[in-house]
């Protein structure tokens, strides 16, 4: 099951600290946040773990910009 994970848990899952995940947004090498609200942010369960598992598994930055960009066209598969 998937679910939307905040910032915090985002941040503490990765060990990034805010501008760091923020530079890797601009970067290419971190997924941006899906709005869930008017004035709330949070990312798919899925994303963050595939991330994390491309990091484990030593992927280049290159191979990850790939899976990031795989990630967000994901993201509009099967919505009407």
């Amino acid at each position: 099951m998937i679910t939307f994970e905040r910032k915090p848990i985002v941040l503490s899952a990765n060990g990034f600290c805010n501008s760091t995940l923020y530079n890797q947004i601009n970067d290419g090498l971190y997924t941006p946040p899906c709005k869930i609200g008017l004035r709330s942010v949070a990312w798919p369960s899925n994303e963050v773990e595939s991330l994390i598992k491309a990091r484990i598994a030593g992927k280049s930055p290159e191979e990850i910009r790939l899976l990031v960009k795989v990630l967000i066209a994901k993201r509009t598969e099967g919505v009407a």
